[in-house]
């Protein structure tokens, strides 16, 4: 699938590993236009065959994305009473669970400040990276009278805990890079010229996997969502199924025959069963 007509992303395709950049200056601002252009390209990715990784990254070294724009917000209709809706008719929930489900690993690069709506879409993918002393998370809601309605107050305390989430989104601070990392915020945080190199050396890893073990593993994990019983259920369906691909009987020898299982290769086997994908 080529992606074609994007005006605030520019998109990039590399074998399995499609990247995006978002560059809507001065601050990168949620803005309809980019909210838009980001829930296209969701749909987009979810129906692409060939991808087998996604990272989003900003031409903005300051601003991964600032937050939901709050002219816009001041637009929302209020002219009728509040309504408990169905999961499907939030489009931006919908948005953010895209990217957390789709069949491909979803990784965002923020290497600036994310806040508001910016980081309740980065919370939905399945790895956050952030650079030392620079990455800084805000949820700037409630202090202007509203609440993280963007999957937020949901997502927060999956990731942080519940105590710490509310510090974050009741408090309105800041949050740190390597807060943020000790927290589970960020998988890493590193040295602003490590950021680069390291996503791109993981996401070049992972697309040179079997595909099906790269998405069936991920659907395994989202099962963790699910009573304990459900999840090991679902994880042993997926393990049955992957046991019976072509590149699975033919990648488990080969990781025999390149020294799997002795003491040599087990040292080294981060290494050794990476040599065996290829």
């Amino acid at each position: 699938m080529s992606f074609e007509g994007y005006e605030l992303l520019v998109i990039e395709r590399r074998g399995r590993i499609v990247i995006a950049t978002i560059d809507n200056p001065p601050i990168n601002l949620l803005t309809l236009p980019l909210f838009g252009e980001l829930a296209r390209l969701s749909s987009e990715l979810e129906a692409d065959l060939d991808s087998l990784v996604f990272v989003l990254r900003s031409a903005n070294p300051e601003f991964f994305i600032a937050h939901f724009d709050v002219e816009a917000i001041m637009r929302f209709p209020v002219d009728k009473p509040a309504s408990r809706e169905e999961a499907a008719d939030n489009s931006y929930h919908a948005m953010c669970e895209r990217f957390r489900t789709m069949n491909k690993a979803t990784i965002a690069q923020i290497e600036g400040r994310v806040g508001g709506g910016g980081s309740e879409l980065a919370m939905s993918f399945d790895m956050r990276f952030g650079v030392k002393g620079k990455s800084v998370v805000n949820q700037m809601e409630v202090p202007i009278g509203i609440l993280p309605g963007g999957s937020g107050t949901q997502r927060m305390p999956r990731l942080i805990g519940r105590g710490r989430a509310l510090e974050v989104i009741l408090g309105g601070i800041d949050l740190d890079a390597e807060t943020g990392e000790r927290w589970g915020y960020f998988n890493r945080v590193f040295a602003a010229h490590e950021i680069g190199p390291y996503v791109d050396g993981l996401a070049a890893r992972i697309a040179s996997f079997p595909p099906e073990a790269v998405r069936l593993a991920k659907q395994a994990v989202n099962a963790s969502d699910r009573p304990l019983a459900e999840g090991l259920q679902e994880e042993s369906y997926l393990f049955q199924c992957l046991l019976r691909t072509a590149e699975a009987q033919r990648n488990m020898p080969k990781f025999l025959a390149a020294g799997g299982q002795t003491r040599e290769g087990e040292l080294n086997v981060a290494k050794l069963s990476a040599s065996v994908a290829k």
